[in-house]
């Protein structure tokens, strides 16, 4: 099978390790940085040019394609898919993944318990956008923000209202949620495949911090999951049409609740954690896939 992986650095642990798998499983692997493609939009014969020549057909594409360059990587992707290329997963569902406001309310609409979440631009109102869920402590994120960046716990009603209004001058979009204080400043990671969750680790923040981000220098190990933050898991990976995805669940007093779903996600922490290869599981799933015939699912 010939075999695309888009991504920006060849040399990064996750691109790294995929395709090795691939190759030792006998694939034709090609790194591709979506920035240096350019596209023939033509509904007879749409074409990917990259570093000057024209790329022919492959059959599946593994996009690891970063949250800043989201829109043209997708744009790239979807190209891939009008040329028959089996996207381990679809441009939509990456876009749906990365928009947090989009996510949150398609897993509300598929009945996925979240924690109390408010959006707002420029509120009127910061007092009430703080009541709205449940008041301090809560916790202030950058809807643009991404790995802990942008992402801040107000402890106080007083502070929650500064750094809303801090937010507001920025000219962004916020969102402020409950804090989940008996999450120990830890959360689950989920990683979902094929509709079956292939590891589990608990991430927890570093001494000082609440982010349990491995790139914010939090730690992670093997962790046992309930068969309902399996459950919860696998439904919050299908109300958004991933494929592959790594599913954050903070443990609550009231259940799991599902924090953020991650459409690309890294494979260093998790593998290291447990030592599963899950570069190579990913591979296998493409091979089962292509076996059976992939077909693009449809929808916005």
């Amino acid at each position: 099978m010939k075999l695309a992986i888009l991504s920006r650095d060849e040399t990064l642990y996750s691109s790294r390790r995929l395709r090795e798998a691939a190759e030792q499983r006998g694939h034709e692997v090609e790194v591709i940085d979506p920035l240096s493609c350019y596209m023939g939009i033509n509904p007879a014969a749409p074409t990917i040019h990259y570093r000057g020549r024209q790329l022919a057909p492959f059959q599946a594409v593994i996009p690891r394609i970063s949250p800043s360059i989201t829109f043209y990587g997708t744009a790239v992707l979807r190209q891939f898919e009008m040329l028959g290329s089996f996207p381990l997963n679809e441009s939509v569902a990456i876009t749906r993944a990365r928009d947090k406001l989009r996510s949150l309310q398609l897993l509300a609409r598929a009945g996925i318990d979240l924690p109390v979440t408010g959006f707002a631009h420029s509120p009127d109102d910061t007092h009430d956008l703080i009541a709205l869920v449940g008041g301090a402590p809560l916790v202030v994120k950058l809807v643009e923000g991404t790995q802990g960046i942008g992402v801040v716990l107000a402890e106080t009603q007083q502070a929650a209202e500064s750094v809303i209004d801090a937010f507001r001058g920025l000219n962004a979009h916020i969102l402020v949620q409950e804090y989940i204080r008996e999450a120990n400043g830890c959360d689950v990671r989920c990683l979902v495949i094929g509709r079956k969750v292939a590891a589990a680790v608990e991430r927890r923040a570093r001494p000082g911090d609440f982010r349990s981000n491995l790139h914010r220098g939090g730690s992670a190990h093997p962790v046992e999951i309930s068969e309902q933050e399996r459950a919860i898991a696998l439904k919050a990976t299908a109300a958004l049409g991933l494929e592959v995805a790594g599913v954050d669940i903070l443990r609550a007093a009231r259940g799991p609740l599902v924090m953020e779903v991650n459409a690309s996600p890294g494979l260093e922490g998790t593998e290291a954690a447990t030592g599963l290869d899950l570069a190579g599981m990913m591979i296998d799933y493409i091979d089962r896939r292509m076996r059976r015939g992939h077909r693009l699912k449809t929808g916005g």
